[in-house]
C-alpha cells in the first residue's frame, strides 16, 4: 500500500528568504554562542531546512573582544598554525589572540561547526564579526536576538 498524500517538502533556491540577526557577544560563553550561530547560519532553526542548500540567515556579532571562556582556557587554550617547513610551528595563546584578533576566535570556532565543504564556506561568508559596537549594517535592519 502506497501513501499518495504524503510528500516530502523540498525547498528550492528561489524560495529561500534570509534575515539579518544581531548578537551581542559580551559576557557570553564562546562554545555556547558559536553553536547557536552555526545553527542560524546553517538554517536549522527554520522549518524549511534543506541539508543540501544554503538556507541560513546572516549573523552579525558585536563585542567579540568581550567573550568568555570557562575553566583555565584563558591561559591554556592555544591556536596553532604551520607553514609546512621544518620548525615553523607558530603558537598563539588565547589571551594574546583575543587582544590581537578576537574576530578570528569566533570565526574559527563557528567554522569547525559548519560542513567542511563548499557549502560550509558559503555559509561562513554570511557571518560578520566585529571587535566593538558597530553600526555598519544598520541598512539591513538586523533583528537583535539574545542567546
Amino acid at each position: 500500500m502506497v501513501n499518495v498524500g504524503l510528500k516530502t517538502f523540498n525547498l528550492k533556491k528561489e524560495e529561500i528568504s534570509r534575515k539579518w540577526f544581531l548578537i551581542d557577544a559580551s559576557d557570553k560563553n564562546l562554545g555556547r554562542l558559536c553553536t547557536a550561530v552555526a545553527k542560524i547560519l546553517r538554517g536549522k532553526n527554520k522549518p524549511s531546512f534543506t541539508p543540501h542548500l544554503d538556507c541560513g540567515d546572516y549573523v552579525i556579532i558585536i563585542n567579540a573582544d568581550k567573550i568568555n571562556v570557562s575553566g583555565n582556557k584563558m591561559e591554556d587554550k592555544k591556536y596553532y598554525r604551520h607553514s609546512g617547513y621544518t620548525g615553523n610551528l607558530k603558537v598563539i595563546e588565547f589571551k594574546k589572540m583575543i587582544e590581537k584578533s578576537p574576530d578570528f576566535i569566533i570565526r574559527n570556532a563557528v567554522k569547525g561547526m559548519l560542513p567542511h565543504n563548499v557549502l560550509g564556506r558559503k555559509m561562513l561568508k554570511k557571518l560578520k564579526v566585529y571587535k566593538g559596537e558597530n553600526k555598519i549594517h544598520a541598512a539591513q535592519k538586523p533583528e537583535k536576538i539574545d542567546i
